[in-house]
């Protein structure tokens, strides 16, 4: 399943009257004296000297793109192949004695710059200084904050269509996998949720909002098969409080009806007259909606306060 074809992904926030293709050209020695000198008289420019054959410059050319469009019109980015034979004299004048080689401009000058292969973090580093101050956050990033926030205002749809930008760009993300598929499962879009979890790569199945979600689809499905026995096990909680099976029961039925507060009160109830009945059924199906509600949400945080007064009283 394509998990962008339900949503469209934002688009990356460019300076006014500014797009992709500006911040990242490809210039030779005919073109440098404007992609380069001029232009860094209104932003300050980097340029990437490489060659095909090189194997560090494919190493570098990907991470300094991100970093540069992360910038946002900023910096801006040009890359001269020195394996043309116009661009030698370039190479030649510039002293280019080993690549990758990056040199920064501002003001139609040289003022920075460096040769091999750095690590992102440190290109970062490097931009930051280069544009005068912190980099705002690349567009996935910035995407993924969204998601969160309209996944705490149950906007699924707004959450679907953030998660989805991201996964435009990280594939593999499972912050934005996880978060897609609780939209999803908010939607009522149940098979589509399963779909998005099974794409989270296996070393990333014990991440925090991968767990969220497929704690949220277990207490959906439970409360599924529970939710025509309500009245039931009502009457059967009325009729003897100790049966904590039908308590237990009951409280999984109202979680798939949707009434989380009144299934976190049964459940802490269990925990308060016997703790450890069915090897701590009722503790750990808490810990489960914990993670589907999220750290932050208000009956997370008394739920667990209550949780642990009763547990260290």
């Amino acid at each position: 399943m394509d998990l962008g074809a339900k949503t469209a992904s934002s688009a990356a926030t460019m300076a006014p009257g500014q797009n992709a293709g500006d911040l990242v050209k490809d210039a030779d020695i005919t073109t440098f004296m404007q992609d380069v000198v001029q232009a860094s008289m209104q932003v300050p420019v980097l340029v990437d000297f490489w060659a095909p054959w090189c194997g560090p410059c494919k190493q570098l050319g990907p991470a300094l793109e991100k970093v540069v469009k992360a910038a946002n019109g900023k910096v801006r980015l040009v890359k001269v192949n020195i394996d043309e034979p116009q661009n030698q004299p370039l190479a030649q004048q510039l002293r280019i004695q080993s690549i990758p080689a990056v040199y920064a401009f501002s003001q139609g000058q040289p003022v920075d710059g460096f040769v091999g292969a750095l690590p992102e973090s440190q290109l970062k580093k490097f931009v930051e200084t280069l544009a005068g101050g912190a980099l705002e956050g690349d567009t996935a990033a910035r995407l993924l904050d969204e998601g969160k926030a309209a996944l705490a205002a149950q906007d699924w749809t707004g959450a679907a269509q953030a998660f989805s930008g991201v996964l435009g760009e990280e594939p593999e993300n499972p912050a934005a996998l996880g978060g897609l598929a609780r939209a999803l499962i908010g939607m009522g879009e149940i098979e589509e949720a399963k779909e998005a979890l099974k794409q989270v790569p296996e070393a990333q199945h014990e991440h925090a909002d991968v767990q969220a979600a497929r704690s949220a689809l277990q207490l959906l499905e439970e409360g599924a098969h529970a939710a025509h026995q309500l009245k039931p096990l009502e009457a059967a909680v009325a009729a003897n409080p100790n049966d904590h099976q039908a308590r237990y029961d009951y409280a999984v039925a109202l979680m798939g009806a949707n009434r989380q507060q009144e299934a976190i009160d049964h459940l802490l109830d269990i925990v308060r007259r016997d703790r450890k009945w069915n090897d701590e059924a009722a503790r750990k199906q808490l810990v489960k909606i914990f993670e589907a509600l999220g750290p932050m949400d208000p009956l997370t945080v008394d739920a667990r306060r209550r949780l642990s007064s009763i547990l260290f009283a």
